[in-house]
């Protein structure tokens, strides 16, 4: 921390957010809930792109590994 500011990604005591992710089929006709789903588990959309063919896309997911989980 430089001048009162904190880095972004970093909890209070200035360590970096560690991340775990994941991509995921979404069905165009059953986006939300698929999002949903996953957002409910924590995990938080990073970006959507397209799929192989126009009635898929795929979504990449992030969400903070809990501390008890990297070590």
């Amino acid at each position: 921390m430089q001048d009162g500011l904190r880095c972004l990604g970093a909890d209070s005591l200035g360590r970096m957010t560690k991340w775990e992710y994941v991509t995921v089929p979404l069905l165009v006709h059953a986006t939300k809930q698929i999002l949903d789903n996953w957002g409910s588990d924590g995990w938080e959309l990073v970006q959507v792109v397209p799929g192989l063919n126009p009635e898929n896309l795929v979504a990449y997911l992030k969400r903070p590994i809990s501390s008890g989980a990297d070590a």
